[in-house]
Protein backbone atom coordinates (compact mmCIF):
# COMPACT_ATOMS: atom_id res chain seq x y z
CA UNK A 1 0.00 0.00 0.00
CA UNK A 2 1.34 3.12 -1.11
CA UNK A 3 1.65 6.24 1.55
CA UNK A 4 -0.72 8.08 -0.78
CA UNK A 5 -3.21 5.59 -0.38
CA UNK A 6 -2.79 5.40 3.93
CA UNK A 7 -3.37 9.37 3.43
CA UNK A 8 -6.50 8.82 1.14
CA UNK A 9 -8.13 6.74 3.72
CA UNK A 10 -7.24 9.16 6.19
CA UNK A 11 -9.21 11.68 4.21
CA UNK A 12 -12.02 8.96 3.51
CA UNK A 13 -11.68 9.37 0.07
CA UNK A 14 -13.85 6.83 -1.09
CA UNK A 15 -14.63 6.80 -4.95
CA UNK A 16 -17.40 9.18 -4.56
CA UNK A 17 -15.38 11.62 -2.69
CA UNK A 18 -12.51 11.52 -5.23
CA UNK A 19 -14.92 13.03 -7.44
CA UNK A 20 -16.29 15.54 -5.36
CA UNK A 21 -12.49 16.24 -4.47
CA UNK A 22 -11.75 16.71 -8.35
CA UNK A 23 -14.01 19.82 -8.22
CA UNK A 24 -12.03 22.95 -8.62
CA UNK A 25 -13.71 24.62 -6.37
CA UNK A 26 -12.25 21.88 -3.77
CA UNK A 27 -8.75 22.25 -4.90
CA UNK A 28 -8.24 26.40 -5.48
CA UNK A 29 -10.21 26.84 -1.75
CA UNK A 30 -7.46 24.29 -0.62
CA UNK A 31 -5.06 26.74 -1.08
CA UNK A 32 -6.54 29.01 1.21
CA UNK A 33 -6.30 26.55 4.05
CA UNK A 34 -2.20 27.61 4.87
CA UNK A 35 -2.41 31.22 4.66
CA UNK A 36 -5.58 30.78 7.36
CA UNK A 37 -3.44 28.97 9.63
CA UNK A 38 -1.07 31.20 9.78
CA UNK A 39 -3.10 34.39 10.02
CA UNK A 40 -5.25 32.33 12.85
CA UNK A 41 -1.79 31.43 14.82
CA UNK A 42 -0.34 34.99 14.37
CA UNK A 43 -3.59 36.63 15.44
CA UNK A 44 -2.41 35.24 19.35
CA UNK A 45 -0.78 38.42 20.19
CA UNK A 46 -4.12 40.04 19.42
CA UNK A 47 -7.11 37.91 20.59
CA UNK A 48 -5.02 35.39 23.25
CA UNK A 49 -6.57 31.84 23.11
CA UNK A 50 -9.40 32.51 20.90
CA UNK A 51 -6.83 32.11 17.76
CA UNK A 52 -7.93 28.67 18.54
CA UNK A 53 -11.25 28.91 17.26
CA UNK A 54 -9.91 30.24 13.92
CA UNK A 55 -7.05 27.82 13.61
CA UNK A 56 -8.97 25.10 14.39
CA UNK A 57 -11.66 25.90 11.58
CA UNK A 58 -8.97 26.09 9.15
CA UNK A 59 -7.71 22.64 10.10
CA UNK A 60 -11.03 21.10 9.93
CA UNK A 61 -11.51 22.48 6.56
CA UNK A 62 -8.69 20.72 5.27
CA UNK A 63 -10.52 17.35 6.31
CA UNK A 64 -14.05 18.86 5.22
CA UNK A 65 -12.87 20.26 1.90
CA UNK A 66 -12.75 16.98 -0.61
CA UNK A 67 -16.11 16.00 0.54
CA UNK A 68 -18.04 18.87 0.64
CA UNK A 69 -18.26 20.33 -3.53
CA UNK A 70 -20.18 18.26 -5.52
CA UNK A 71 -18.84 16.02 -8.06
CA UNK A 72 -17.76 18.24 -10.95
CA UNK A 73 -19.54 19.09 -14.29
CA UNK A 74 -15.94 18.67 -16.02
CA UNK A 75 -13.08 17.15 -15.26
CA UNK A 76 -11.52 18.66 -18.07
CA UNK A 77 -9.15 21.37 -16.47
CA UNK A 78 -6.06 21.87 -14.77
CA UNK A 79 -7.23 21.55 -10.89
CA UNK A 80 -9.19 18.25 -11.70
CA UNK A 81 -6.72 16.65 -14.12
CA UNK A 82 -4.37 17.67 -10.91
CA UNK A 83 -6.36 15.39 -8.58
CA UNK A 84 -6.94 12.43 -11.09
CA UNK A 85 -3.16 12.62 -11.24
CA UNK A 86 -2.80 11.99 -7.33
CA UNK A 87 -5.44 9.29 -7.53
CA UNK A 88 -3.27 7.54 -10.90
CA UNK A 89 -0.42 8.13 -8.62
CA UNK A 90 -1.41 6.83 -5.63
CA UNK A 91 -2.85 3.59 -7.39
CA UNK A 92 0.97 2.82 -9.07
CA UNK A 93 1.47 -0.40 -6.92
CA UNK A 94 -1.55 -1.54 -8.97
CA UNK A 95 -0.98 0.44 -12.13
CA UNK A 96 2.39 0.83 -13.59
CA UNK A 97 2.97 4.61 -14.46
CA UNK A 98 5.39 5.41 -17.33
CA UNK A 99 8.98 5.30 -16.38
CA UNK A 100 9.30 8.95 -16.38
CA UNK A 101 7.22 9.23 -13.50
CA UNK A 102 9.21 7.06 -11.73
CA UNK A 103 11.26 9.58 -11.03
CA UNK A 104 12.29 11.40 -6.81
CA UNK A 105 10.81 14.01 -8.19
CA UNK A 106 7.30 13.62 -6.62
CA UNK A 107 9.02 13.13 -2.74
CA UNK A 108 11.41 16.35 -3.75
CA UNK A 109 8.21 18.34 -4.54
CA UNK A 110 6.70 17.19 -1.50
CA UNK A 111 9.87 17.59 0.75
CA UNK A 112 9.78 21.50 -1.10
CA UNK A 113 6.48 21.78 0.27
CA UNK A 114 7.16 20.59 3.90
CA UNK A 115 10.15 23.02 4.09
CA UNK A 116 7.93 25.43 3.25
CA UNK A 117 5.29 24.89 5.97
CA UNK A 118 8.16 23.97 8.72
CA UNK A 119 9.23 28.14 7.61
CA UNK A 120 5.78 28.73 8.02
CA UNK A 121 5.11 27.55 10.96
CA UNK A 122 8.56 29.35 12.44
CA UNK A 123 7.59 32.33 11.17
CA UNK A 124 4.37 32.08 12.94
CA UNK A 125 5.72 31.32 16.44
CA UNK A 126 8.45 34.08 15.81
CA UNK A 127 6.12 36.60 14.17
CA UNK A 128 8.33 36.80 11.30
CA UNK A 129 6.11 38.36 8.43
CA UNK A 130 8.76 37.84 5.67
CA UNK A 131 9.34 33.83 7.02
CA UNK A 132 5.63 33.55 6.80
CA UNK A 133 5.33 34.94 3.29
CA UNK A 134 8.82 32.63 2.12
CA UNK A 135 7.03 29.94 3.84
CA UNK A 136 3.85 29.81 2.80
CA UNK A 137 5.61 30.59 -0.70
CA UNK A 138 7.38 27.77 -0.48
CA UNK A 139 5.06 25.50 0.20
CA UNK A 140 2.84 26.80 -2.17
CA UNK A 141 5.70 26.82 -5.00
CA UNK A 142 5.95 22.76 -4.27
CA UNK A 143 2.76 21.71 -3.79
CA UNK A 144 1.63 23.23 -7.43
CA UNK A 145 4.84 21.73 -9.21
CA UNK A 146 3.96 18.68 -8.20
CA UNK A 147 -0.21 19.20 -9.06
CA UNK A 148 1.30 20.50 -12.29
CA UNK A 149 3.25 16.55 -12.96
CA UNK A 150 0.03 15.11 -11.86
CA UNK A 151 -1.83 16.81 -14.54
CA UNK A 152 0.97 15.51 -17.04
CA UNK A 153 0.42 11.56 -15.75
CA UNK A 154 -2.92 11.97 -15.45
CA UNK A 155 -2.93 13.18 -19.44
CA UNK A 156 -0.50 10.04 -20.25
CA UNK A 157 -2.40 7.38 -17.93
CA UNK A 158 -5.99 8.78 -18.60
CA UNK A 159 -6.50 5.85 -21.49
CA UNK A 160 -4.22 3.49 -20.06
CA UNK A 161 -7.16 1.79 -17.96
CA UNK A 162 -10.80 1.69 -17.83
CA UNK A 163 -11.83 3.26 -14.65
CA UNK A 164 -9.15 6.48 -15.75
CA UNK A 165 -11.00 6.51 -18.80
CA UNK A 166 -14.24 7.32 -17.02
CA UNK A 167 -12.75 10.31 -15.29
CA UNK A 168 -12.83 12.06 -18.52
CA UNK A 169 -15.75 13.89 -18.64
Amino acid sequence: MTLERKVAQVFKLTDENWMKHANPWSVWTRYSVLPLIVLAFWSRVWIGWWCLIPGILSLLWVFLNPIFFSRPASTRNWASKAVLGERVYLNRDQVPIPKIHQSPIFPLLNIVSFIGLLVAVWATVTHSIWGAVLGVSLAYMGKSWYLDRMVWLYELMKDEHPDYRKWDF
